[in-house]
């Protein structure tokens, strides 16, 4: 691990909020956010935040294929956004941009009801806590942004 490099990148997790799972990197929604779980897991600095397990990141790594240690191999070496990115477009198994694109929509737009009971049990309880009272939520990306309020 390149930890000189990797401080560099990092955002210490204790003290701001990681990306917005909508922002992208590599085209991939999700995979930003994966970035600044992992570094600042690499350096424990990621507060509340888990990098593994992560219901985010695993939809990322079961669309591309890429597995977690590979991932966090390449964040390790104190590789930049652009970098990984670049990583991620060439790792993926997924190399259609049509399907990239539909992809990162259904997952902007997944709605709670949309996912698996456990899932909805488990962000049911979450959103009563982490949530603001007089914030609806509407997808599945909203609870994240209004939480570290984004929204």
């Amino acid at each position: 691990m390149n930890r000189e490099k990797l401080s560099l990148l990092a955002k210490d997790l204790t003290q701001e909020f990681p990306r917005s799972p909508r922002e992208t990197l590599g085209g991939y929604v999700i995979a930003a956010r994966s970035v600044d779980k992992c570094r600042a897991a690499l350096l424990d600095i990621n507060g509340e935040y888990n990098y593994q397990p992560c219901s985010l990141t695993a939809q990322l790594f079961e669309f591309t294929g890429i597995t977690p240690e590979a991932f966090e191999e390449v964040v390790a070496t104190g590789a930049t956004d652009d970098e990984i990115a670049e990583w991620l477009k060439s790792n993926s198994d997924v190399q259609d941009k049509r399907e990239i694109t539909r992809w990162n929509y259904q997952l902007r737009d997944m709605r709670i009801t949309e996912m698996s009971d456990e899932a909805q049990v488990y962000l049911e309880a979450y959103i009563e806590e982490y949530v603001p009272k007089h914030r609806p939520v509407y997808v599945w990306f909203d609870i994240y942004d209004l939480e570290e309020q984004r929204l």
